[in-house]
């Protein structure tokens, strides 16, 4: 794909020498979340046990019938004791997601569905444990039942669901098809707001649900906070008084805010200084709040520090007395009060003819409206060539292909078409010989 020299990039630069090559963003913030979680180390042996309760539990169809049948026993036996209630779409028989790296949603499911059948899966490892086909799966499923029923694998996991919760809406909403970078920052912002707060609030809570959960699970032992932690059997005699650490230090320092400040401080690597400032220049032609943020000067720099090369000198000149224009007219026009966002604001141009008089500002307001967060619909098209051009049409030619392309990818336009509509426009062809 990203190949200079001969991938897919090099037959786009011979087409175009101004395109430049952009990794999906989405994919790159969420590659980059999953690593940083790993990064303190409690967390990241949790992620491999997940990797090893999933091979073992739904790794053949018999263990995962019998996870769904273990499901629809206590579910029966829920309803029974008037636990749930009964509505239609509820109590979904459901089974282990197994998570993608390249899919920050896959972690999150997964997370949440070893949550909601956290019992079933207790119980598969113990038939498993008891009644496997050979030693080693007896062991494995021991073991695994071991992890899994340890305070601080359940603490992690509740973890794991808190900070994922906050970055999936964060990584969903960066592969939607239209996202300008504006809205994209300030979901950073709440991003990062939130899992502070998570950080310098929440632990009293938070401990308090895994606590309840665990004491709601009989399996799962609660640890004396106060205690001493012990990190190794072969280590602990050589600690000191000095180095004396308690169950809630390590649960609260080691993992819950180590994690949480893994990824903070991911979140601020990918927007760097560069980026903010890019978003706080672009703000300043943003609509909302009456035109609050409008200022000359930071459009002028907006234009001198990122988009150099799409103006020329006297264009720079020109665009400074527009802008004196534009201040004492459009923000005063009945027209464009109360407009929300930036493409908004260049649709009103288009439409009032204003974009010809200001065409310096409108070319800039395109610019930022261009920045990419995301090559999500890029991807789509990809993947829709796969489904059009096939092994058995594969001397299929270019124009065709691309006439195939965009009637599958423009759906939500195409489906206004009508029959009468395509009937319409093939009568209006000129008669071509038969």
């Amino acid at each position: 794909m990203r190949g200079e020299w001969n991938r897919l990039q090099a037959l786009f630069l011979r087409e175009c020498p101004y395109a430049y090559y952009v990794h999906c963003f989405a994919h790159k913030l969420q590659l980059a979340l999953v690593a940083a979680s790993r990064e303190a180390k409690s967390v990241h042996q949790f992620f491999e046990n997940l990797n090893f309760i999933i091979n073992i539990v739904v790794g053949s169809s018999k263990r995962n019938d019998e996870l769904q049948s273990v499901q629809v026993a206590e579910i029966e036996s829920m309803i029974a004791s008037n636990e749930i209630e009964t509505r239609r779409g509820a109590n979904q028989i459901g089974t282990l997601q197994r998570p993608v790296d390249t899919r920050w949603s896959s972690h999150f499911n997964f997370v949440c569905s070893l949550i909601r059948m956290f019992h079933a899966t207790c119980s598969v490892l113990d038939i498993i444990s008891k009644e496997g086909t050979n030693y080693s799966q007896r062991s494995d499923a021991e073991a695994t039942y071991m992890v899994l029923t340890s305070f601080e694998f359940v603490l992690i996991l509740h973890l794991m669901k808190e900070i994922m919760g906050f970055t999936n809406c964060l990584c969903q909403a960066l592969q939607q098809n239209y996202q300008d970078i504006l809205n994209a920052m300030k979901l950073v912002s709440t991003t990062k707001s939130l899992l502070q707060n998570l950080k310098n609030e929440k632990w009293e809570h938070f401990l308090d649900t895994v606590k309840s959960f665990c004491e709601k699970k009989n399996e799962i032992d609660v640890p004396d906070m106060n205690a001493r932690y012990t990190r190794a059997r072969d280590r602990s005699c050589r600690q000191n008084e000095e180095s004396f650490m308690t169950m809630e230090h390590h649960f609260r320092i080691d993992v819950f805010i180590a994690a949480i400040d893994f990824q903070l401080q991911e979140l601020d690597n990918r927007f760097s200084e560069h980026a903010v400032e890019l978003l706080r220049l672009s703000a300043t032609l943003s609509p909302q709040d009456a035109y609050k943020s409008f200022k000359i000067d930071d459009i002028c720099s907006l234009v001198e520090k990122f988009y150099r090369q799409d103006f020329i000198e006297q264009e720079k000149i020109i665009l400074r007395f527009q802008l004196d224009h534009y201040k004492l007219d459009v923000p005063k026009h009945s027209d464009f009060q109360n407009m929300p966002t930036l493409s908004e604001l260049c649709r009103g141009l288009t439409i009032s003819g204003k974009s010809k008089i200001y065409n310096l500002i409108d070319r800039l307001i395109r610019l930022v409206l261009t920045l990419l967060v995301s090559t999500a619909t890029t991807e789509r098209a990809f993947s829709a060539m796969k489904l059009v051009k096939t092994r058995l049409r594969s001397r299929m030619e270019d124009e065709f292909l691309a006439d195939n392309l965009v009637v599958y990818i423009e759906k939500e336009i195409v489906k206004d078409f009508t029959t009468e509509m395509t009937m319409d426009e093939f009568y209006s062809i000129k008669d071509r010989r038969c």
